[in-house]
C-alpha cells in the first residue's frame, strides 16, 4: 500500500460495493478496521468507494438517518470520495447519500449508470446530469459496468 501511496493516483477506489459483505461473510474481516489500516497505510491518496445511493452497501433501502450516519462513520474512519450510483439512475434515490457527503466535508460523486436501451438518449444523460448537479455534487462519473460504452457513443 504505501508503495501505491507514492504513485500519486487522484483517489484509490478501494471499499464500497460487496467488499464490506466479502469482508464480513467471506473473509471474517472488519470492514471498519480495513479501511483505517488502509488509510493509515496510504494518508496521501484520497481513498474512493462505490455507494449504492439509498442501499448504502447492502441489498435494500434505508432510511435517511441511517444513510447519514454510515456516511458520517465512513468519513470518519478514513474514506475521501464517495461514487454515487443508482443502478436504475434514479437520482432520488441518490440524493440523501449525496447530501450527506457533502455535509461531511467528503467528495461527492454522482454517477451516470450507462446502459443502452431505446428510453436512453441523450436527453436522458443530460437531464439525469443536472439533477445530480442541481442535488450538489463536487463531480459526474459514468459508471459503464458492462463495458458496453464505445469511443463514438461517449464522443
Amino acid at each position: 500500500a504505501a508503495q501505491l501511496d507514492d504513485v500519486g493516483y487522484g483517489s484509490l477506489e478501494c471499499w464500497g460495493g460487496a467488499t464490506f459483505d466479502a469482508c464480513i461473510r467471506f473473509l471474517g474481516e472488519d470492514p471498519w478496521v480495513r479501511l483505517r489500516e488502509l488509510k493509515k497505510a496510504m494518508p496521501k491518496t484520497p481513498l474512493q468507494m462505490l455507494l449504492r445511493g439509498q442501499n448504502l452497501l447492502g441489498y435494500r433501502h434505508y432510511a435517511d438517518d441511517v444513510v447519514e450516519r454510515f456516511v458520517e462513520r465512513a468519513v470518519k474512519n478514513g474514506m475521501d470520495v464517495f461514487r454515487v450510483f443508482d443502478a436504475m439512475n434514479d437520482p432520488r434515490n441518490m440524493k440523501a447519500a449525496l447530501q450527506a457527503v457533502r455535509s461531511h466535508g467528503a467528495h461527492a460523486q454522482g454517477t451516470l449508470s450507462y446502459t443502452t436501451s431505446p428510453a436512453h438518449t441523450l436527453q436522458t444523460w443530460l437531464d439525469l446530469t443536472e439533477q445530480l448537479l442541481e442535488t450538489g455534487v463536487d463531480s459526474i462519473a459514468i459508471k459503464d459496468m458492462s463495458g458496453i460504452l464505445t469511443p463514438m457513443a461517449a464522443y
